[in-house]
C-alpha cells in the first residue's frame, strides 16, 4: 500500500493550496483518512480527518480556513486549505486506516508535502 501525496508549494499570505492524497495497492477497505503536520521544532499534529461515512473534524487553527473531503471510488482524500498563515507552514502527511485483507486496520502514511507560506 502507498499513499502519494501532491499540490504543496509556496504561496503568499491569504492564498490558498490544495492538497491530494491517493492510496494504491491491495486495498480492501479504507476507514479514517486524514491529514497531519509538522513544523520545524514542533511535534507532528493533526490538521484534519474524515470518516469512511463522511464525518470530518479539524484542529481549532484551521477550522473555517480548510476542508477536508474524500473521494471513496478514488481512494483520495483532499485538503482545501484557504486563507493561508504563515504558521501553517510545515510538511503535511496524509494518514489512512487501510484493511488488506481483512477488517483489520493498519495506519499507513504518505512521505510529505512542503507547503510554505510567506508573509
Amino acid at each position: 500500500v502507498q499513499l502519494v501525496e501532491s499540490g504543496g508549494g509556496l504561496v503568499q499570505a491569504g492564498g490558498s493550496l490544495r492538497l491530494s492524497c491517493a492510496a494504491s495497492g491491495r486495498i480492501f477497505s479504507i476507514n479514517t483518512m486524514g491529514w497531519y503536520r509538522q513544523a520545524p521544532g514542533k511535534q507532528r499534529e493533526l490538521v484534519a480527518a474524515v470518516t469512511s461515512g463522511g464525518s470530518t473534524n479539524y484542529a481549532d487553527n484551521v477550522k473555517g480556513r480548510f476542508t477536508i473531503s474524500r473521494d471513496n471510488a478514488k481512494n483520495t482524500v483532499y485538503l482545501q486549505m484557504n486563507s493561508l498563515k504563515p504558521e501553517d507552514t510545515a510538511v503535511y502527511y496524509c494518514n489512512a486506516a487501510i484493511a488488506t485483507y481483512s477488517i483489520s486496520y493498519t495506519d499507513y502514511w504518505g512521505q510529505g508535502t512542503q507547503v510554505t507560506v510567506s508573509s
